[in-house]
């Protein structure tokens, strides 16, 4: 029981600002991804995502009067949170534990269904236009972590893009291949061969240049042996 009325209508009024409202736009953003992943952005009303989330269809409109605002922000906000790419301050451990987020999260129904419908993308303007926002402000994140690996010296300086693409295109072979699973020790392969290609084609000056080469390159496994081809996705 609240002290008094007055006590307890101050505590509703201060907490609404923050608590409340982000709790109401981060259920909003739920809603808006499950309906993206079972109808595209072509079949997204604002009247479902209202009813979804469980809030008035004017809290949509207020929040977001842009769709395609709504989508990307819908997009990132479930990027973010079921495979986020941290600082533990060791980055072969950030990104093997960052595939193996990026794997489980493939591998959902619903998150195949989003894939589906993000894949379709450049059909639709929309939709097409929130996926690249969404995109762009996860490789933001993702060259500021590479950014500070460089100053460390864990890697040279790095084309975010490009590194990206070679560490997260492994996984969607296994996921969508389904010949095999895609465990941790996978996963360590990929990190492993990925970065030691880094050190091998960087110029000579930038390798002598990192304190912390011969960590990364003591981790990674001998070039000659290549992928385990008990676990390396067959052709075709």
């Amino acid at each position: 029981m609240p002290e008094d009325g007055k006590t307890a209508g101050t505590k509703r009024a201060g907490a609404r600002p923050g608590g409340r409202n982000a709790q109401v736009r981060s259920r909003i953003l739920a809603a808006t991804t499950e309906l993206v992943a079972r109808h595209g952005v072509a079949g997204l009303r604002y009247e479902e995502i209202a009813e979804i989330a469980g809030v008035n269809k004017n809290s949509v409109y207020r929040n977001w009067p842009d769709r395609a605002e709504l989508v990307s922000a819908a997009l990132l906000q479930h990027a973010e949170g079921s495979a986020p790419l941290r600082d533990s301050g060791n980055l072969r451990r950030d990104l093997v534990d960052f595939l193996l987020a990026f794997s489980e999260r493939l591998s959902r129904p619903t998150d195949r269904a989003l894939l589906q419908a993000t894949m379709a993308a450049p059909a639709n303007t929309d939709l097409d236009e929130a996926v690249r926002a969404a995109y762009d402000q996860r490789l933001a994140a993702a060259r500021q972590r590479f950014d500070s690996a460089a100053e460390k010296g864990e890697i040279p300086p790095v084309d975010t893009y490009l590194l990206t693409e070679l560490l997260s295109g492994p996984v969607f072979l296994y996921v969508n291949r389904r010949r095999h699973p895609f465990t941790r020790g996978v996963a360590e392969k990929i990190v492993d061969v990925v970065l030691a290609g880094l050190q091998a084609t960087a110029p000579s000056e930038a390798r002598a240049n990192r304190p912390h080469a011969r960590v990364t390159a003591a981790a990674a496994p001998d070039s000659s042996r290549g992928l385990d081809d008990s676990n390396a996705p067959s052709p075709g």
